[in-house]
Protein backbone atom coordinates (compact mmCIF):
# COMPACT_ATOMS: atom_id res chain seq x y z
CA UNK A 1 0.00 0.00 0.00
CA UNK A 2 1.18 3.43 -0.46
CA UNK A 3 -0.78 5.64 1.87
CA UNK A 4 -3.00 4.95 5.31
CA UNK A 5 -2.41 2.28 7.54
CA UNK A 6 -2.77 -1.41 7.22
CA UNK A 7 -6.47 -1.56 7.00
CA UNK A 8 -6.39 0.61 3.76
CA UNK A 9 -7.57 -2.02 0.84
CA UNK A 10 -4.74 -2.38 -2.04
CA UNK A 11 -6.79 -3.52 -4.42
CA UNK A 12 -6.45 -0.73 -6.36
CA UNK A 13 -3.24 -0.72 -6.54
CA UNK A 14 -2.57 -4.12 -7.25
CA UNK A 15 -4.72 -3.57 -10.16
CA UNK A 16 -2.41 -1.27 -11.42
CA UNK A 17 0.00 -3.27 -10.74
CA UNK A 18 -1.13 -6.47 -13.01
CA UNK A 19 -2.21 -3.91 -15.74
CA UNK A 20 1.27 -2.45 -16.07
CA UNK A 21 2.76 -5.75 -16.30
CA UNK A 22 0.19 -6.99 -19.25
CA UNK A 23 1.19 -3.49 -21.22
CA UNK A 24 5.04 -4.98 -20.19
CA UNK A 25 4.78 -8.54 -21.80
CA UNK A 26 3.08 -7.18 -25.04
CA UNK A 27 6.12 -5.19 -25.35
CA UNK A 28 8.31 -7.96 -24.91
CA UNK A 29 6.06 -10.00 -27.37
CA UNK A 30 6.97 -7.74 -29.89
CA UNK A 31 10.49 -8.97 -29.72
CA UNK A 32 10.58 -12.49 -27.78
CA UNK A 33 8.37 -15.69 -29.15
CA UNK A 34 6.00 -17.30 -26.09
CA UNK A 35 8.47 -19.76 -25.98
CA UNK A 36 11.51 -17.31 -25.24
CA UNK A 37 9.25 -16.19 -22.73
CA UNK A 38 7.84 -19.15 -21.41
CA UNK A 39 11.85 -20.60 -20.65
CA UNK A 40 12.78 -17.01 -19.42
CA UNK A 41 9.66 -16.85 -17.16
CA UNK A 42 9.07 -20.41 -16.55
CA UNK A 43 5.39 -19.74 -16.99
CA UNK A 44 3.89 -22.14 -19.65
CA UNK A 45 3.13 -20.43 -23.34
CA UNK A 46 -0.81 -20.98 -22.78
CA UNK A 47 -0.46 -18.97 -19.79
CA UNK A 48 1.68 -16.18 -21.31
CA UNK A 49 -0.94 -16.40 -24.05
CA UNK A 50 -4.13 -15.56 -21.79
CA UNK A 51 -2.10 -12.54 -20.24
CA UNK A 52 -1.13 -11.17 -23.38
CA UNK A 53 -4.55 -11.45 -24.93
CA UNK A 54 -6.18 -9.97 -21.49
CA UNK A 55 -8.41 -13.05 -21.32
CA UNK A 56 -7.01 -13.02 -18.00
CA UNK A 57 -4.92 -10.81 -15.29
CA UNK A 58 -2.25 -11.89 -13.51
CA UNK A 59 -2.73 -12.20 -9.39
CA UNK A 60 -0.46 -9.04 -7.82
CA UNK A 61 2.21 -11.57 -6.59
CA UNK A 62 2.71 -13.69 -10.07
CA UNK A 63 2.72 -9.53 -11.88
CA UNK A 64 5.63 -8.55 -9.39
CA UNK A 65 7.81 -11.69 -10.45
CA UNK A 66 6.55 -11.46 -14.17
CA UNK A 67 7.61 -8.06 -14.06
CA UNK A 68 10.94 -8.42 -12.39
CA UNK A 69 11.88 -10.90 -15.38
CA UNK A 70 10.82 -8.88 -17.94
CA UNK A 71 12.30 -5.90 -17.14
CA UNK A 72 15.49 -7.59 -17.87
CA UNK A 73 14.66 -8.51 -21.43
CA UNK A 74 12.83 -5.12 -22.70
CA UNK A 75 12.30 -2.02 -21.01
CA UNK A 76 13.46 0.81 -18.84
CA UNK A 77 16.99 -0.98 -17.64
CA UNK A 78 18.40 -1.94 -21.40
CA UNK A 79 17.04 1.74 -22.54
CA UNK A 80 19.09 3.50 -19.65
CA UNK A 81 22.25 1.46 -20.56
CA UNK A 82 22.10 2.62 -24.30
CA UNK A 83 21.95 6.27 -23.24
CA UNK A 84 24.70 6.18 -20.77
CA UNK A 85 27.66 6.91 -22.45
CA UNK A 86 30.87 8.44 -20.06
CA UNK A 87 33.18 11.40 -21.68
CA UNK A 88 36.86 11.33 -21.21
CA UNK A 89 36.56 12.85 -17.32
CA UNK A 90 34.19 10.28 -16.22
CA UNK A 91 30.67 11.78 -16.68
CA UNK A 92 27.52 11.51 -18.58
CA UNK A 93 25.16 13.79 -20.10
CA UNK A 94 21.45 13.02 -17.75
CA UNK A 95 19.75 15.46 -19.96
CA UNK A 96 18.53 13.06 -22.11
CA UNK A 97 17.20 10.40 -19.28
CA UNK A 98 15.55 13.21 -16.69
CA UNK A 99 14.02 14.98 -19.65
CA UNK A 100 11.86 11.81 -20.93
CA UNK A 101 8.69 11.37 -20.38
CA UNK A 102 8.86 7.93 -21.49
CA UNK A 103 12.05 7.20 -19.54
CA UNK A 104 10.21 9.00 -16.70
CA UNK A 105 6.98 7.12 -17.05
CA UNK A 106 8.40 3.63 -17.19
CA UNK A 107 10.78 4.49 -13.69
CA UNK A 108 7.45 5.55 -11.99
CA UNK A 109 5.77 2.03 -13.46
CA UNK A 110 8.84 0.42 -12.15
CA UNK A 111 8.66 2.05 -8.46
CA UNK A 112 5.14 1.02 -8.27
CA UNK A 113 5.96 -2.59 -9.25
CA UNK A 114 9.46 -2.73 -6.91
CA UNK A 115 7.69 -1.43 -3.76
CA UNK A 116 3.80 -2.85 -3.99
CA UNK A 117 2.64 -4.26 -0.74
CA UNK A 118 5.23 -1.98 1.10
CA UNK A 119 3.36 1.03 3.31
CA UNK A 120 4.70 4.24 1.90
CA UNK A 121 3.34 7.50 2.42
CA UNK A 122 5.65 10.17 1.32
CA UNK A 123 8.85 10.69 -1.54
CA UNK A 124 11.49 12.64 -0.28
CA UNK A 125 14.01 13.50 -2.90
CA UNK A 126 16.74 16.53 -3.25
CA UNK A 127 17.04 19.68 -5.66
CA UNK A 128 17.14 19.24 -8.86
CA UNK A 129 17.94 16.59 -11.18
CA UNK A 130 15.48 14.37 -8.79
CA UNK A 131 12.35 16.42 -9.04
CA UNK A 132 10.83 14.96 -12.25
CA UNK A 133 11.47 11.08 -11.74
CA UNK A 134 10.44 11.83 -7.90
CA UNK A 135 7.48 14.08 -9.05
CA UNK A 136 6.02 11.25 -11.57
CA UNK A 137 6.48 8.37 -8.56
CA UNK A 138 4.83 10.34 -5.88
CA UNK A 139 1.95 10.85 -9.04
CA UNK A 140 1.68 7.50 -9.85
CA UNK A 141 1.93 6.13 -6.02
CA UNK A 142 -0.71 8.51 -4.91
CA UNK A 143 1.28 10.56 -2.73
CA UNK A 144 2.57 13.84 -1.54
CA UNK A 145 6.03 14.72 -2.60
CA UNK A 146 8.81 16.86 -0.47
CA UNK A 147 11.52 18.19 -1.95
CA UNK A 148 15.30 18.93 0.34
CA UNK A 149 16.04 22.03 -0.82
CA UNK A 150 19.83 24.27 -0.39
CA UNK A 151 18.30 26.91 0.59
CA UNK A 152 15.67 28.18 3.03
CA UNK A 153 12.17 29.23 2.10
CA UNK A 154 10.84 32.52 3.32
CA UNK A 155 7.52 31.73 5.36
CA UNK A 156 8.42 28.73 6.18
CA UNK A 157 8.47 28.83 10.33
CA UNK A 158 11.17 26.01 11.06
CA UNK A 159 12.99 23.04 9.00
CA UNK A 160 14.31 19.99 9.53
CA UNK A 161 18.15 20.39 8.34
CA UNK A 162 21.10 17.99 7.70
CA UNK A 163 24.71 19.48 6.54
CA UNK A 164 27.49 16.99 5.07
CA UNK A 165 30.70 17.48 3.37
CA UNK A 166 31.02 16.49 -0.28
CA UNK A 167 33.84 14.26 -1.32
CA UNK A 168 37.60 15.71 -1.75
CA UNK A 169 36.06 19.15 -1.51
CA UNK A 170 35.78 20.45 1.77
CA UNK A 171 32.56 21.88 0.49
CA UNK A 172 29.52 21.49 3.05
CA UNK A 173 26.20 20.86 1.74
CA UNK A 174 22.98 21.75 3.66
CA UNK A 175 19.40 20.40 3.13
CA UNK A 176 16.50 21.89 4.29
CA UNK A 177 12.75 19.94 4.49
CA UNK A 178 9.98 21.87 5.84
CA UNK A 179 9.48 20.59 9.56
CA UNK A 180 5.77 19.66 9.09
CA UNK A 181 6.51 17.98 5.36
CA UNK A 182 7.58 14.69 7.06
CA UNK A 183 6.01 13.59 9.97
CA UNK A 184 6.21 10.75 12.62
CA UNK A 185 3.96 8.13 11.43
CA UNK A 186 5.15 8.34 7.74
CA UNK A 187 7.01 5.99 5.73
CA UNK A 188 9.26 7.98 3.53
CA UNK A 189 10.59 6.90 -0.40
CA UNK A 190 14.04 8.36 -1.21
CA UNK A 191 14.20 8.56 -4.48
CA UNK A 192 16.70 9.86 -6.92
CA UNK A 193 17.89 10.29 -10.31
CA UNK A 194 21.28 9.17 -9.75
CA UNK A 195 23.64 7.24 -6.96
CA UNK A 196 27.20 7.75 -7.16
CA UNK A 197 28.99 8.70 -3.41
CA UNK A 198 25.78 7.76 -1.07
CA UNK A 199 26.26 11.46 0.35
CA UNK A 200 23.16 13.27 -0.97
CA UNK A 201 21.08 9.99 -0.02
CA UNK A 202 22.69 9.71 3.49
CA UNK A 203 21.38 13.22 4.07
CA UNK A 204 17.96 11.98 2.79
CA UNK A 205 17.84 9.62 5.17
CA UNK A 206 19.12 11.39 7.92
CA UNK A 207 16.72 14.19 7.53
CA UNK A 208 14.04 11.09 7.99
CA UNK A 209 15.38 10.10 11.20
CA UNK A 210 15.34 13.75 12.40
CA UNK A 211 11.51 13.53 12.08
CA UNK A 212 11.44 10.58 13.64
CA UNK A 213 10.01 8.60 10.46
CA UNK A 214 11.52 5.48 8.86
CA UNK A 215 12.67 5.22 5.57
CA UNK A 216 10.54 2.76 3.36
CA UNK A 217 13.40 2.26 1.12
CA UNK A 218 15.52 3.74 -1.70
CA UNK A 219 14.75 4.00 -5.49
CA UNK A 220 17.91 5.18 -8.34
CA UNK A 221 17.17 4.95 -11.81
CA UNK A 222 20.98 4.51 -11.92
CA UNK A 223 23.99 3.98 -9.47
CA UNK A 224 27.61 3.81 -10.46
CA UNK A 225 29.96 1.61 -9.09
CA UNK A 226 29.54 0.42 -5.27
CA UNK A 227 30.83 2.83 -3.35
CA UNK A 228 27.75 4.40 -2.20
CA UNK A 229 26.90 1.61 -0.42
CA UNK A 230 29.20 2.39 2.48
CA UNK A 231 27.14 5.59 3.07
CA UNK A 232 23.72 4.16 3.01
CA UNK A 233 23.22 3.62 6.82
CA UNK A 234 19.63 2.05 6.32
CA UNK A 235 17.78 -0.81 8.67
CA UNK A 236 18.75 -4.39 7.21
CA UNK A 237 14.82 -4.75 5.84
CA UNK A 238 14.91 -1.76 4.12
CA UNK A 239 14.81 -1.87 0.55
CA UNK A 240 17.03 -0.59 -2.23
CA UNK A 241 15.65 -0.14 -5.47
CA UNK A 242 18.63 0.40 -8.86
CA UNK A 243 17.09 -0.08 -12.29
CA UNK A 244 20.72 0.28 -14.45
CA UNK A 245 24.26 -0.70 -12.51
CA UNK A 246 27.17 0.66 -14.11
CA UNK A 247 30.58 0.60 -13.49
CA UNK A 248 33.06 3.43 -12.83
CA UNK A 249 34.75 4.23 -16.06
CA UNK A 250 38.54 3.99 -16.48
CA UNK A 251 40.38 7.43 -16.66
CA UNK A 252 43.59 7.22 -18.68
CA UNK A 253 45.23 10.68 -19.30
Amino acid sequence: MFKGGPEVSTHAEDLKLRLMTIELLRTAKKQYTYRKLSEKTGLPVTVLSRYAKGHVLPNAARARQLWRTLTKMVGLEVELHRRIVFNTDGYFDNTKIIGDYNILRQAAHHALASFAGKRVTKVLTAAVDGIPLATMIASNMGINLVIAKWGKEVGVPSFLEETYVLSGSGVTVTFYVPKDAIRKRDSVLIVDDMIKTGETQAALVNIVRKAKAEVSGVFSLIAVGDDWQKHLNLPKDCPVEIVARVKLPQITK
